[in-house]
């Protein structure tokens, strides 16, 4: 077998095979910085699929990670794995198993229950494709239609916020405030309870900036990440923050679903 440093994990489902990834990422984290190589291998549908995958993770000395709902499907995994001795985790089956007893139902045995193409899911899409057209100031008029509106400095994760939140189902414009650039006037004619500003120390943003310079390729010392020009900027993106009135988050040592909470949590009122 070809043994790797890097320990492969599987991810086999009858559906799109988040659910397993989602478990898998979060685990994996524990042993940093000692990486995993995750592998999603979705839509299972025959025994066949399943042939092709043990055959793989016998190759490379895999584990296989499965959230099989089929229990023909499930059952004939277990069997080829414990028949070539190879590591299998269910995620599933015994949480299906427990609710079944509990409950004293059969469970409906479907994949991709979990991603229903309903009104919510519409909602959800309808909300990602607002984030993408109203993203980092490319069109104004989203402020007044938008949900949340979010405000900061350039590397404050503006965009990767307004695409969490989306997924929540909450329509996100957000703006750059940038020291040359005037404000758009629709800022200041919507409510400010729906406006965040992100704000974020000098060092971190001098960080977070230098690095992107380095995955660009340019040069250290660009304004982009001086921290002169930084000060500048935070300390004009404080002066409208404080104009608007709008409540504000230190995104410094924030990861974006920390953020995204704090913010989900005001717009419900909690």
């Amino acid at each position: 077998m070809n043994k790797r440093t890097n320990p492969i994990i599987y991810i086999a489902s009858d559906s799109a095979g988040e659910t397993g990834e989602a478990v898998v990422r979060a685990a994996s984290v524990q042993f940093y910085p000692q990486q995993v190589d995750v592998r999603i291998v979705p839509f299972l549908e025959d025994r066949s699929g399943i042939d092709k995958l043990i055959q793989t993770a016998r190759e490379r000395d895999g584990i296989i990670v499965f959230t099989l709902v089929i229990p023909e499907l499930r059952d004939y995994l277990i069997e080829q794995a414990i028949r070539y001795q190879l590591l299998y985790i269910d995620l599933l089956g015994p949480i299906i198993g427990s609710l079944e007893k509990k409950l004293n139902q059969e469970s409906r045995h479907q994949p991709g229950m979990i991603h229903p193409l309903d009104e919510d899911y519409f909602k959800k899409v309808e909300a990602v494709e607002f984030a993408v057209k109203y993203d980092d100031g490319r069109d104004f008029t989203g402020v007044l239609q938008a949900d949340i509106v979010l405000v900061g400095v350039s590397r404050t994760s503006k965009t990767p916020l307004s695409m969490y939140l989306a997924h929540k189902k909450f329509k996100v414009a957000n703006v750059p405030l940038v020291p040359e650039i005037q404000p758009p006037e629709q800022l200041f004619t919507v409510s400010n309870k729906k406006i965040v500003g992100l704000r974020i120390t000098p060092e971190k943003l001098n960080v977070i900036r230098s690095e992107r310079l380095k995955t660009l390729g340019l040069p250290q010392n660009a304004t982009y990440a001086n921290v002169e020009r930084i000060n500048k900027e935070l300390a004009y993106a404080d002066g409208i923050m404080n104009r608007l009135g709008c409540r504000i988050i230190d995104v410094s040592n924030k990861a974006v679903e920390e953020t995204a909470s704090t913010i989900i949590d005001w717009f419900h009122g909690r």
